[in-house]
């Protein structure tokens, strides 16, 4: 998973509640591995807007006004404001926090998605 996916959020948010109906017959153990969309993603900080409107160009609108719908279903509020950046860091983060047990890293990584596509955080600010 990348943490700068809205597929990646939206997917995780449908496994959370497939589980919630499934918890009393199975025991679930979710593990997050790092993927770059785009491995070049530059270090510093880039406004998300332009960035989607550079990487996308006039296809970003529609995008953005799909992804507006797709959060909408799963009961987020979809936010393009913000800053973009490489996801190294997050990735550590989320490694790191599995060391420390598989909860905590479920837990952070809900922390980061709800943080980037929702409240306009940077996904790299440490």
């Amino acid at each position: 998973s990348d943490t700068v996916c809205p597929w990646c959020c939206v997917g995780k948010k449908s496994l959370d509640k497939a589980i919630a109906t499934a918890k009393d017959q199975f025991d679930f153990e979710i593990k997050w591995h790092p993927f770059f969309l785009n491995p070049s993603a530059p270090k510093e900080c880039v406004n998300k807007k332009e960035y989607y409107l550079k990487k996308f160009g006039s296809r970003s609108e529609s995008m953005e006004a799909c992804m507006h719908e797709v959060f909408r279903g799963i009961g987020l509020e979809y936010n393009m404001s913000g800053l973009t950046g490489n996801t190294v860091d997050s990735h550590r983060l989320i490694y790191y926090a599995g060391t420390r047990g598989l909860e905590k890293q479920q837990k952070l990584v809900e922390e980061l998605f709800i943080g980037y596509f929702t409240q306009g955080r940077y996904i790299g600010d440490r």
